[in-house]
C-alpha cells in the first residue's frame, strides 16, 4: 500500500519564519530554527521550506545563540538545519538555474522546488533531474482561479503565464519532474479547505505524486482531501502553528481513520 503523507511547509522571508495569507500578507511568527527543531521533534514525514522573499536575498536576524552557528546567509541556514534534520528536506525559492539547485543540494537539501524558472524554461527540470535524479525535483505550481479555470501564475503569483494547471503539470512530468506541489493562491491562509477539484484533476492527469497545499484550517480538511482526491500528500503551513492543530495531533487523527497514512 502506497502511504500518503502529511507535510509541514515553512515560509522563510528575510531570515524570519512567516505566516502567509493569499501570498500577500506575511506575519512574522519567529525564528525559523525554533520551528525546524520542533518539527524534527515531532518526527514529521518530511519538511518543505520555501524562501518567499522578493529581491536580493537577505538574512537579517542573528543566531549566535543557536546551534546552527549564527547563520549569516541562506545557504548557511540550509546547511545548519539539514545537519540537524533527520527527515527529507525540500528547499525552494530563488532557484533560477542548475547551479542554484546544485548549491542547495550540496548544502543539505534532499530535493529542490522550482517554480518560476521552470515556467520560463521547462528544460531546466530535466537538467536538474539528470544531475540529481527525478526524485530530487519538485515542480511547484502556484495557481489562481480565473473565470472558473485554474491558471498558472509565476513571480510570486503576480503574473499569469497563460497556461492551465493540468497542461503545465503534464509538461512538467514529461520533463522528468519527480513530484508536483500545487499551491492554491486564493486559498492560502484562508482555512477554508483544499481545492479538491483541481487537486483531483491534476492527480488524474499525471503519474507522479501530487502534493496539494493551501486552505487547511482543520484536521478534517486533510481527511477530506485524502477521501476525495488522489493526492499523494497534503501540505500545510499556518495550521501547525496552533497547539490544538499541532502535527502529532493531526497525524493521530488521520491514522485513527485511515490505514494508508505514513
Amino acid at each position: 500500500m502506497l502511504k500518503r503523507r502529511l507535510i509541514p511547509v515553512l515560509y522563510l522571508k528575510d531570515g524570519w519564519m512567516v505566516r502567509s495569507e493569499l501570498f500577500k500578507i506575511h506575519q512574522v511568527i519567529g525564528h525559523p530554527v525554533h520551528h525546524v527543531e520542533r518539527l524534527v521533534q515531532w518526527d514529521v514525514d518530511e519538511l518543505i521550506v520555501l524562501d518567499i522573499g522578493v529581491g536580493e536575498s537577505t538574512f537579517e536576524i542573528p543566531r549566535d545563540d543557536y546551534r546552527v552557528g549564527g547563520a549569516k546567509t541562506l545557504l548557511e541556514f540550509i546547511s545548519g538545519i539539514a545537519s540537524n534534520c533527520r527527515i527529507p528536506l525540500t528547499f525552494g525559492g530563488r532557484i533560477r538555474d542548475l547551479e542554484d539547485a546544485r548549491i542547495r543540494i550540496r548544502n543539505g537539501a534532499d530535493k529542490v522546488s522550482v517554480n518560476t524558472a521552470a515556467t520560463e524554461e521547462p528544460a531546466l527540470i530535466g537538467r536538474i533531474a539528470r544531475a540529481f535524479g527525478s526524485q530530487a525535483v519538485v515542480v511547484s505550481i502556484d495557481y489562481r482561479m480565473i473565470d472558473g479555470e485554474a491558471r498558472v501564475f509565476a513571480d510570486h503569483a503576480s503574473r499569469d503565464i497563460g497556461r492551465d494547471v493540468v497542461s503545465w503539470a503534464r509538461q512538467a512530468e514529461d520533463h522528468a519532474a519527480g513530484e508536483i506541489l500545487l499551491n492554491a493562491v486564493d486559498r492560502d491562509g484562508t482555512a477554508k479547505g483544499y481545492d479538491l477539484a483541481t487537486t483531483q484533476a491534476v492527480s488524474d492527469a499525471v503519474e507522479i505524486p501530487v502534493i496539494t497545499c493551501g486552505g487547511a484550517g482543520h484536521q478534517r480538511h486533510f481527511m477530506q482531501c485524502f477521501e476525495a482526491t488522489g493526492a499523494s500528500a497534503v501540505a500545510a503551513g499556518n495550521i501547525f502553528h496552533f497547539t490544538e492543530n499541532a502535527y502529532p495531533r493531526a497525524k493521530a487523527f488521520l491514522r485513527e481513520r485511515r490505514a494508508d497514512i505514513r
